[in-house]
């Protein structure tokens, strides 16, 4: 699972400025990300049902192209009808207990988390199969975020034992990367560090061997 969160792309057609969904996360598979999660949530995106299930299967065709797993951002009905490679929810949405009833077992469950209880609680469940841990920068991805915690949250997880593989979110790019790994993270997730790149391949490079010239 830790290869797998090492540049964790998070997108939805409300995230895209150029092109398409499918362009771009074509574009970022090619680039070599690890992980995809299918995230339709916000302003500007799809609103029905059946277009969500429709812009999902193209996602996931794509992933399945590039041997990359597809994973859904808090909709178990849709990840289970279309056998998603995972879920992964907030602590706001779908109540944990009942993701865990529907899915383990099918697919890898992932939980976002934003202080050292809530992964205790995680691992505690033993059923969860890596945590999202942030924001730990300012994001302009995702209005109702968090405050960020900074890199220190990711030490003091760390600190308190949890084994759990963890990726971290929230407004993390090229730059400060090295920071998230250093700190504890197995990898790093992010939406606009791609989706508002020129180069898709060269951010996706850096993004897995920060520090590296390029």
């Amino acid at each position: 699972m830790k290869e797998e969160l090492a540049v964790y792309f998070i997108a939805g057609t409300q995230d895209i400025v150029r092109g398409t969904l499918p362009s771009v996360l074509e574009e970022a598979l090619k680039g070599g990300i690890t992980c995809f999660q299918y995230r339709e949530k916000g302003a500007g995106s799809l609103q029905t049902a059946s277009e969500r299930k429709e812009m999902a299967l193209e996602c996931q065709k794509l992933c399945a192209k590039y041997q990359v797993p597809f994973i859904i951002n808090d909709d178990v009905v849709l990840a289970l009808e279309i056998g998603a490679d995972g879920i992964h929810v907030g602590q706001n949405d779908e109540e944990i207990h009942q993701v865990i009833a529907s899915c383990a077992g099918k697919m890898k469950i992932g939980l976002s988390v934003h202080s050292v209880s809530e992964a205790e609680e995680a691992e505690r469940l033993g059923a969860v199969d890596y945590i999202g841990v942030g924001p730990i920068f300012p994001t302009i991805s995702k209005v109702d975020a968090e405050p960020e915690n900074g890199t220190e949250i990711l030490e003091e997880i760390r600190r308190a034992g949890i084994k759990l593989p963890i990726v971290g979110i929230g407004g993390i790019n090229e730059a400060n990367t090295a920071e998230v790994l250093a700190a504890g993270a197995d990898g790093v997730s992010v939406i606009s560090a791609i989706t508002r790149s020129d180069d898709y391949q060269l951010v996706i490079q850096n993004l897995k061997n920060p520090g590296s010239p390029s």
